[in-house]
């Protein structure tokens, strides 16, 4: 597999390549500094792929990205693996944007691994895609707090019966503080249960806990 390497730290770039071509099926064709001279490296030689660090000059902030969507759109067939040191899963966002078909991002750390690092490699070239352990458990995360809260469903009125539940409240004083009927709280706490998903076969108590749990959680994210 013929690889080229840009990363603007001497250290890293030769380091990067030696370690590359300690393995039998790694060809380093070009090692550059920035994205402009490997996007003519690129032309120029058509490497199976590109190892890129995610920021390099002029403004060190995500010319790697750019640079391998670049490749890409000029070059389908070539694959780009993105080296960073950072975690957040926004620049994976912004590497993935336009599909993730040929790309890899990997945090640098992962470079120690050979075998981590040409595996990236074959997967790129053949059209496939990796990303970071640390970076999906990041973006899992994130969409977990982007997820709708079930809660978010209640009424403004089961919401006070919730909070009041989550009190400590029984149904009586639930009533009294609400100046209607028991009957009536009962139906919006039967609500409550439903719209929660807590399963109609188990013990009212059980599901007022979980209920209760349910608001707890949402006020701590808060």
């Amino acid at each position: 597999m013929r690889v080229a390497i840009a990363d603007d730290h001497y250290l890293v770039r030769e380091g990067t390549r030696q370690l590359l071509e300690a393995s039998a099926e790694i060809d380093v064709v070009a090692t550059v500094e920035n994205g402009d001279v490997l996007r003519e490296v690129v032309d120029r030689l058509r490497p199976d792929a590109v190892v890129v660090d995610i920021r390099m000059p002029p403004t060190h902030r995500m010319e790697g990205v750019e640079a391998a969507h670049a490749i890409r759109a000029a070059h389908p067939g070539i694959g780009v693996v993105v080296l960073s040191q950072y975690s957040d899963s926004l620049y994976a966002f912004e590497l993935f944007r336009d599909g993730t078909a040929g790309l890899a991002y990997l945090l640098k750390d992962r470079v120690g691994d050979r075998s981590e690092l040409v595996r990236a490699i074959r997967e790129v070239i053949a059209g496939g895609s990796v990303i970071d352990p640390t970076i999906v458990e990041r973006l899992l995360a994130r969409r977990r707090k982007l997820a709708p809260s079930p809660l978010e469903t209640l009424t403004p009125r089961e919401h006070e019966v919730l909070g009041l539940m989550a009190q400590g409240l029984s149904n009586t004083a639930i009533a009294a503080e609400q100046g209607v009927s028991a009957s009536a709280i009962e139906k919006h706490i039967n609500a409550i249960f439903s719209k929660l998903y807590l399963d109609p076969d188990d013990a009212e108590t059980h599901r007022r806990v979980r209920a209760v749990l349910t608001f707890l959680d949402h006020v701590d994210e808060r």
